[in-house]
């Protein structure tokens, strides 16, 4: 059963929704280059110290949901029934994020990442931590993996699967024939694994 966050906890969880509407509001109107984190913090009507509490970066501004999307990718993968098979439960998440990210208004924050190399050299640094991060609950997942290096195989096609799709003219369609490849790749990752005799 989920336990519902106290007081302390909706109350941090405003603030950094407030932060990071405010960062994306003065991006979105003066360009990302043009805004300094002070101009932030004054526009969300907190010190600049409480901004950082929230924010390790000024990149980070602009991805508020990171954490959030890093943590539901490993819950599809170690919170699975034991007989639910991996890539469905990755395929659906990957389904719910490309939704999130392509939904009505998200265009123009695409085209500000899009035209902003830090924000582009960012987004590329979070993909490979997100992997990593993957690729570790892959490993800890209920069924037995395969090496660690197919563990991250899968899970760099599975967080790529979302950037290919997103930039896809039809990304819900995108997502079912990438993951179709991805679960063949991992089916021939688990019977090369079967037919490799333990050392």
């Amino acid at each position: 059963m989920t336990v519902p966050p106290g007081r302390r906890e909706r109350k941090k969880a405003a603030t950094r929704q407030k932060i990071a509407d405010a960062a994306l509001r003065l991006f979105l109107e003066r360009g990302y280059d043009a805004v300094g984190v002070r101009d932030v913090a004054a526009e969300a009507d907190v010190a600049v110290t409480t901004l950082f509490s929230h924010f390790a970066a000024k990149e980070a501004l602009v991805f508020e949901r990171d954490e959030d999307f890093e943590q539901r990718l490993a819950r599809a993968a170690t919170g699975r029934a034991p007989h639910e098979p991996l890539i469905p439960a990755l395929r659906g998440e990957i389904h719910a994020l490309v939704r999130h990210c392509t939904a009505e208004g998200a265009a123009p924050i695409w085209r500000l990442i899009d035209e902003t190399p830090a924000l582009r050299e960012y987004e590329e640094s979070m993909r490979l931590r997100h992997a990593e991060a993957l690729a570790a609950a892959i490993a800890a997942g209920p069924d037995a993996p395969p090496t660690a290096t197919a563990c991250r195989t899968i899970a760099r096609f599975v967080v790529d699967a979302y950037s290919l799709a997103r930039e896809a003219p039809d990304p819900e369609a995108a997502v079912d024939e990438i993951f179709r490849m991805i679960e063949a790749a991992w089916e021939a990752a688990i019977t090369d694994s079967a037919r490799t005799p333990a050392l």
